[in-house]
């Protein structure tokens, strides 16, 4: 396999984390959807991170897509990220959702910001994502909490470590750690464990 994108991106670091964490061996090309976007373009025409390049040559786009082919393909170790029982799965669900939502938030927010001249930029849009961003890290706080703070290694948990660590890099002091504490110390530990070192989001 192999799997194109910069681990900046919380979603392809998602999948890169993921990847590491079940010893599936994997090439990781990294290629920016900016900066190289000919040479991404040759790989996959839609130019979208993150791609993964499956054994028999099959581009896969989308985060929670690639990791549903890597949950079916190696069944037994995707196993342990996927919490026993299904009220703990839907929990774990919901979780991954926030996740996503809080990155996509987060993305829109610096897409607006540093990509539009400022006399362009949509006070309204801004404000409204904001609100979008603030409660979706609020109900990732809350159940995070309710879980307790040991990491527990899900797809949601996952997912829940990289977007707190991806607003804090490309959002510094917008969502504060001390009105998220179980949150900020559930992604610190988890930025310890060596599935997550391997896959640092800053070189």
């Amino acid at each position: 396999m192999q799997l194109y994108g910069m681990l900046d991106s919380p979603y392809v670091r998602r999948v890169a984390v993921t990847l590491r964490y079940l010893g599936l061996p994997f090439e990781h090309r990294s290629l920016s959807v900016f900066g190289d976007f000919d040479a991404f373009r040759t790989v996959n025409p839609v130019v979208k991170a993150p791609t993964l390049v499956a054994d028999d040559g099959t581009v896969l786009m989308d985060s929670t897509l690639i990791l549903q082919w890597v949950d079916a393909t190696a069944p037994e170790a995707a196993a342990r990220l996927v919490p026993e029982g299904l009220a703990a799965r839907l929990q774990d669900l919901r979780v991954a959702g926030l996740a996503l939502a809080a990155c996509e938030k987060a993305v829109q927010i610096v897409y607006e910001q540093r990509l539009r001249p400022p006399e362009k930029q949509h006070r309204p849009w801004l404000d409204r994502t904001g609100l979008q961003l603030e409660s979706a890290c609020a109900q990732l706080e809350e159940a995070i909490a309710h879980a307790g703070t040991a990491v527990d290694l899900t797809h949601g948990g996952i997912a829940a470590a990289v977007a707190w660590s991806f607003i804090g890099l490309v959002l510094p002091g917008r969502i504060g750690a001390q009105a998220h504490p179980a949150l900020a110390a559930f992604a610190a530990a988890a930025e310890d464990l060596p599935a997550f070192r391997a896959c640092p989001q800053v070189g």
